[in-house]
């Protein structure tokens, strides 16, 4: 991408992030809202060139796009696409093309909350080396005249039960959706976005009062040494847990709350 839908991609990165870090969002149901909005202004070129077009206000755009996806699609996938749209886009084909990498990595989103992202980046890797040693296999998976039905049924005897749902969706909707670009193209922009998402960290942080900017600042900087890499903090406040702090990284919990602590050694004294 280039000038215009370079910033607009870049500021619906920074959103979807602000979106994903909230572990209320179902991030599977935002994938799927994600990649059925893709199709439909993938399919239709009239459509994707009227929330494209710079001779419209972006505000109006974006409440028109909001009137056709509302009970569609989910509240939050809807939002997202109408801030995408207040954007300037250098053509409208880019606005699907952000569409389609944000789909995707909202599926990677809900892998890394499963604690499996290193195996759908692992997967994804096999799976380009496959079919990069297959011709029939890659010839089955490229034939423009294949129903893409015949695809996806291909790709769920290959992979269903073998490789994590994460995996089996992403290769399903390249293969079945590739939007001019050659399966190995895409395999390898699936590795990268996962790569990135992998390096992005994110904290669940819960603590009795708010953190002052000095405790975050140690906080960050303690769990950035512990996993070697930056990690996101969002931050939530419940009394209940006395006093400490709560952290959630995955599936990985680090409790240093004293209303645990108590309970703890209630247990071991009944014990």
């Amino acid at each position: 991408m280039n000038g215009a839908s370079r910033e607009a991609l870049a500021s619906a990165r920074e959103s979807f992030n602000a979106l994903a870090d909230n572990t209320a969002v179902d991030a599977e149901k935002l994938a799927q809202d994600l990649a059925a909005v893709t199709a439909l202004l993938d399919r239709e070129v009239s459509l994707r060139r009227v929330l494209t077009d710079p001779a419209q206000a972006g505000e109006a755009k974006a409440q028109l796009a909001t009137r056709l996806l509302s009970g569609q699609v989910g509240e939050e996938c809807a939002e997202l696409v109408s801030g995408l749209v207040r954007s300037r886009w250098s053509s409208s084909r880019d606005l699907v093309d952000a569409l389609e990498e944000l789909a995707a990595s909202a599926e990677l989103v809900a892998a890394q909350r499963a604690g499996a992202l290193d195996d759908v980046e692992d997967e994804l890797f096999r799976f380009s080396r496959i079919v990069g040693s297959d011709s029939a296999l890659r010839a089955a998976l490229t034939d423009k005249v294949a129903a893409r039905a015949a695809k996806a049924q291909l790709l769920h005897s290959l992979l269903g039960g073998k490789a994590h749902p994460v995996t089996e969706r992403l290769v399903v909707r390249l293969v079945t959706a590739p939007r001019g670009r050659s399966l190995e193209a895409g395999l390898t922009a699936l590795s990268k976005l996962a790569a990135e998402r992998r390096d992005r960290m994110v904290a669940v942080v819960t603590s009795a009062v708010p953190l002052s900017d000095v405790q975050k600042q140690r906080l960050g900087d303690a769990l950035a040494g512990l996993y070697g890499r930056r990690v996101h903090l969002n931050l939530d406040v419940d009394p209940e847990i006395l006093g400490g702090v709560q952290v959630r990284i995955g599936d990985e919990v680090i409790n240093g709350a004293i209303a645990e602590r108590l309970a703890e050694a209630g247990r071991r004294m009944a014990g």
